[in-house]
């Protein structure tokens, strides 16, 4: 089991304590909750709750 296995078990959104997922680019991991985005870079996630972005889900913009 690869390090980034072992951490996307085990982090939580630092907002609501929600699951997270990879974005399907790799590039941030989203909140399946509250769904704020954070960023990743050079391969660490940026977990700072000022940095996130409230992504609108499909159901919202509708």
């Amino acid at each position: 089991m690869s390090v980034n296995e072992i951490l996307m078990k085990n982090l939580r959104c630092p907002a609501c304590l929600g699951n997270l997922e990879l974005k399907p680019d790799g590039s941030a991991l989203k909140c399946l909750e509250c769904h704020r985005v954070y960023a990743i870079r050079d391969e660490i996630p940026i977990m700072l709750i000022d940095e996130a972005v409230i992504e609108e889900t499909e159901a919202s913009s509708a």
